[in-house]
């Protein structure tokens, strides 16, 4: 399988603002017959760019209250039923994340996630206490980090903007430098079925900063995502015509 050329893409993003950008870069058409169930929200992008199948795959708004649908429930439904139907070589999870400059993150960053984990599944029960954690490690690509010049770091997962003591503690154990909403929810999933994934984030907020999250979360998101699509692009680029051994 590692040297079998990387034919299939599948992206999962998780805000609009994200997708679109690629969606036109990438000059992918939205798919009118989805492949999901009925009566989802999700909705998927896709075309050849090069010598690739890329899909783009946006949870899309909430059926309710009509806001993006962030957060691990949506990113691990659309993670699985997307490997299942397009049997994708490859899952590029993009998005912004919170930063930790004690840790060396700025804003606009880029990193590729080593490791993600969860830091708000608290399980105090020998054994369970690591499952909640659920540590697993991206898919290896050190060509593709040392090409393009990434930051890595270790991603730390957690369903709250926000951090909370206990959560800022579990970020502390987990090693992390940067956090988001959604990498560890892909990542169980890709996991479980055996999908390679990596990790693209763009620092948005810097959490250990002076200034509230939420205020510079959307003070940054259109500038942020301008460079996490940027980076996007360029990892699709070095990904085209590889295959997984050479990444």
């Amino acid at each position: 399988m590692d040297n079998r050329s990387i034919s299939t893409v599948v992206i999962i993003t998780t805000m609009q603002t994200e997708a679109h950008p690629l969606v036109n870069k990438f000059q992918l058409k939205e798919d009118l017959n989805p492949v999901f169930p009925m009566g989802v929200p999700w909705v998927r992008y896709f075309g050849t760019y090069k010598d690739l199948n890329i899909n783009i795959i946006w949870p899309g708004k909430d059926t309710i209250l009509g806001v993006d649908s962030v957060g691990t429930i949506s990113a691990s439904l659309v993670t699985y039923a997307s490997s299942l139907a397009l049997q994708p070589d490859l899952i590029i999870n993009a998005g912004t994340a919170g930063g930790f400059k004690a840790k060396g993150a700025s804003i606009a960053d880029i990193f590729l996630a080593s490791d993600v984990a969860f830091h708000d599944r608290r399980i105090p029960i020998p054994v369970f206490d690591l499952y909640g954690v659920g540590l697993r490690q991206a898919f290896p690509t050190p060509n593709l980090v040392k090409t393009l010049n990434l930051k890595v770091g270790k991603l730390s997962t957690g369903d709250s903007l926000d951090t909370s003591p206990k959560d800022e503690a579990s970020i502390v154990s987990n090693d992390a430098t940067i956090k988001d909403m959604e990498g560890a929810a892909v990542a169980y999933v890709a996991d479980l079925l055996k999908v390679p994934a990596i990790y693209v984030k763009a620092v948005i907020d810097i959490v250990d900063g002076d200034k509230p999250t939420g205020v510079e979360f959307l003070q940054n998101l259109l500038a942020v995502t301008a460079a996490l699509d940027q980076a996007v692009t360029e990892v699709v680029d070095f990904i085209n015509g590889r295959c997984l051994s050479e990444l």
